[in-house]
């Protein structure tokens, strides 16, 4: 049997009636034709079964289609989340996406998003990391690539989108303090990101609402591993004074600080509470229960995908930054401190 000659870009020009730029020129989008002529040819499209060749359109267009994303940690599920609503997003909006993993190192993330450009993406969504110098945003802003950051804020000309985290940390503060903690630990993120400073800086200010006075030893850094947290933790609990209750900057070091609390033969919340920033799936299951701060992840990541395209077909003027509000669950694992009246 004899094989079906492919339908090529002739045949549709023919049976409409109209010259082959003109075909071409109603699939591309790249020049405007009348509404008559327009729907000659797709009728002429659809009597055929034409189908355009994707590549040749994005070429024709000067656009690929696709959006690269450059996150950390990808295997973070606060991420995970983030990245699986800016793919569904871009997918309802016709595009698909590259991923590469940062480390959080300053020079593989400048190497990844070079590499990204080499691909021709159509614009970047970016979690910056804790770089001093801003090499990646520098190379974005000179590059002119169409660029959103997410969750971190850096001083940049570009779109970003994440959570309140200042008043949201105070928050988890206010929580403790109500059931009468005056003695609160902070385990802060990673230096150097704005999300780590924010909820410090909102720490503080629980503590100010709350008429506790700040104490620097009550503040120790994590590095976002187990190591680190332990590390922290520990320090905590050898002060002279320590802490009752514990809030943790972010999810990973949340479960280590559960970890570093059993290992030290404590047990939450009877002995010391604990809450934190992210919340997540298996929160529930943890015993006790975990009380959280909660990120609405999907809106996260749907807002910086609508924000790209914008970018990409220059809708957009000024730089906009979107504040999203998180929402405190209270769990079991805060209990008023030990020696409290009942």
């Amino acid at each position: 049997m004899a094989r079906r000659a492919a339908i090529t870009i002739t045949d549709v020009a023919r049976r409409a009636g109209v010259s082959m730029s003109t075909v071409s020129h109603v699939i591309n989008g790249t020049r405007l034709v009348s509404p008559e002529k327009t729907a000659l040819v797709n009728e002429a499209i659809a009597a055929t079964g034409y189908q355009p060749n994707a590549l040749a359109r994005s070429l024709a267009r000067n656009v690929s289609n696709y959006v690269g994303i450059a996150i950390s940690a990808i295997t973070n599920p606060y991420f995970s989340d983030i990245i699986c609503a800016i793919e569904s997003e871009c997918a309802r909006l016709g595009l698909l996406v590259f991923l590469a993993d940062t480390r959080d190192e300053p020079d593989h993330e400048l190497a990844v998003v070079q590499a990204l450009q080499e691909r021709r993406v159509d614009g970047i969504i970016l979690a910056p990391c804790g770089d001093p110098e801003n090499k990646t945003i520098r190379y974005l802003e000179t590059s002119g690539i169409p660029t959103v950051l997410v969750d971190r804020f850096a001083e940049s000309a570009f779109d970003h989108v994440g959570v309140e985290n200042k008043h949201a940390v105070a928050s988890l503060v206010s929580h403790m303090a109500g059931l009468g903690h005056r003695r609160i630990g902070m385990i802060g993120g990673q230096a150097g990101f704005s999300t780590t400073s924010e909820r410090i800086e909102g720490y503080r200010l629980g503590l100010e609402r709350n008429g506790i006075g700040f104490d620097a030893d009550l503040v120790q850094p994590s590095n976002r591993n187990f190591e680190a947290t332990q590390h922290a933790v520990a320090t905590l609990l050898r002060l002279a004074n320590p802490p009752t209750g514990i809030i943790t900057g972010n999810n990973l070091t949340t479960i280590g600080a559960v970890a570093a609390i059993r290992t030290a033969g404590l047990r939450i919340p009877e002995d010391i509470s604990l809450a934190g920033f992210d919340d997540f799936e298996w929160a529930d299951f943890f015993e006790p229960r975990l009380t959280l701060v909660a990120q609405p992840c999907t809106e996260i990541g749907r807002r910086a995908a609508q924000m790209l395209v914008e970018r990409i077909h220059g809708l957009s003027t000024a730089p906009r930054s979107i504040r999203l509000k998180s929402t405190l669950i209270v769990r079991d694992s805060c209990a008023a401190p030990v020696g409290s009246p009942s």
